[in-house]
């Protein structure tokens, strides 16, 4: 993504815009190629020369943030190595002690150059088994500026092993990677690509988010889970009211928390919203609408409006749905294979009717008998919302779901009155028996035998 300084957005009559370019327009896609091909022609080269060659593309261009920020999103389409004969650390540190052996180097002035540290160099290389130009290279090839690019894109530079190198890949949250939709670097890629990251730095300061989808709800949903938003499902009709029932609805509203509304403004959870945007364009039809906090007027709390929909011709990186939503939830189903247990852990696509809210479980507990139970995974939810969230449940009688909470939450079993036979707490994963034991006593018959 972009950073903040890169953002280009316009704000009128409490209205904030991001300042979209024409994909089409010649200057833009001359300006993309000529990035992609500098990109190209630095594999194998340092990231300090690459950054100076964009540098003076920069100055030879008037639109910094225009270059910048292209060369921003191109940057996180690499991969930067330290490329060295042996390690850089043992290199210096052989260097040094071989250095301190003749300390000082040299006692008096000469006339003549002094050559006593070829004479380090060489001895140091030849106990290291590497040649003296290798061994001058490598002692700081572990520097920022002095680490090879080694993949743009699906491009390897020569004499770098393949499998040393990982697919491209996007950093969505925590330890979590989801594969590119594709990792050929176009410039079709490349503008559509600065578009959505224009529309994404806004939302860097948002205070929440209302997004509407009326097609491939998991898909939408999914990430919602996967990057950990807080939030609350309504169905709605094709104009956007919410409805009453599932049985009535065309599409669906979540209402997403931000950072502002419940962590003192923490941009960190600014960027999982704005994270979670380009799985919007996923979807054929899709609204979204946010509240910014207004830098200008941070003090008084007032926020600035911001609105999105299909009609604007972004699209999306991502790919249409990952099998899970976390490294939590692949992690069970993992250990769920390896279980003894006569329960199937299934994926749950069914969305939960609990009356003027919807709900989609992450799994489904089946046992032969026809007992069946659902499973919610939070991690990432304040006590009161999850309160709210179960209180509803018992008002719509699903009282075979079971919530399994991290413990990394400031709560405990109290928070939950009425509710606690009903959860699983863990750390970092959780444990197959615990959620079978719960799973007997909560189950309900969905079938007849």
């Amino acid at each position: 993504m972009l950073t903040a300084d890169l953002a280009r957005s316009r704000t009128r009559d409490g209205t904030v815009t991001p300042l979209f370019i024409d994909t089409d327009e010649p200057q833009y896609r001359e300006t993309a190629a000529e990035l992609i091909q500098l990109f190209e022609d630095h594999l194998g080269e340092s990231k300090g020369e690459l950054e100076e060659t964009i540098d003076e593309l920069t100055i030879a261009d008037t639109d910094y943030k225009l270059i910048q920020g292209l060369a921003k999103l191109l940057k996180d389409e690499c991969e930067f190595e330290t490329v060295a004969a042996a390690d850089p650390r043992e290199i210096r540190q052989q260097l040094f002690e071989k250095a301190n052996e003749s300390y000082p180097i040299v006692r008096q002035p000469t006339l003549g150059e002094d050559a006593h540290w070829l004479d380090v160099y060489t001895a140091v290389a030849d106990r290291l088994g590497i040649s003296l130009e290798q061994c001058h290279q490598g002692m700081y090839a572990d520097l920022e500026d002095n680490k090879q690019l080694v993949q743009f894109g699906d491009r390897v530079a020569d004499d770098y092993d393949r499998g040393d190198v990982s697919v491209a890949t996007t950093r969505l949250t925590g330890d979590s990677e989801q594969t590119y939709a594709e990792d050929t670097i176009t410039v079709e890629w490349l503008l559509t690509r600065y578009n959505l990251a224009l529309a994404q730095a806004v939302l860097y300061d948002a205070t929440q988010m209302r997004i509407r989808v009326w097609d491939h709800f998991g898909t939408a949903f999914s990430y919602v889970k996967l990057f950990g938003l807080m939030h609350r499902i309504y169905p709605i009709d094709t104009d956007g009211n919410r409805v009453s029932t599932t049985d009535a609805a065309d599409g669906y509203e979540a209402v997403l928390d931000g950072p502002a509304s419940l962590f003192s403004q923490s941009r960190k959870y600014g960027i999982r919203l704005s994270n979670f945007l380009p799985a919007l364009p996923l979807c054929d039809r899709w609204e979204m609408h946010a509240e910014i906090l207004n830098d200008e007027d941070s003090q008084r709390g007032e926020t600035l409006s911001f609105g999105l929909d299909h009609t604007e011709g972004l699209s999306s990186h991502y790919t249409a749905q990952s099998d899970f939503d976390s490294d939590v939830e692949r992690t069970l189903a993992q250990k769920w294979n390896r279980a003894n247990t006569d329960w199937d852990l299934v994926r749950e696509d069914d969305v939960l009717d609990l009356g003027a809210e919807v709900m989609i479980p992450d799994f489904a507990l089946e046992h032969p008998d026809g007992r069946r139970a659902i499973l919610e995974i939070v991690g990432f939810w304040t006590p009161e919302y999850l309160e709210k969230k179960l209180a509803k449940l018992r008002d719509a009688d699903v009282d075979h779901l079971l919530v399994a909470v991290s413990e990394r939450l400031d709560c405990s079993a109290d928070d939950f009155e009425g509710a606690s036979d009903r959860l699983l707490w863990f750390k970092s994963g959780i444990h197959v028996y615990d959620v079978v034991e719960v799973a007997e006593d909560h189950a309900i018959r969905s079938m007849p035998q």
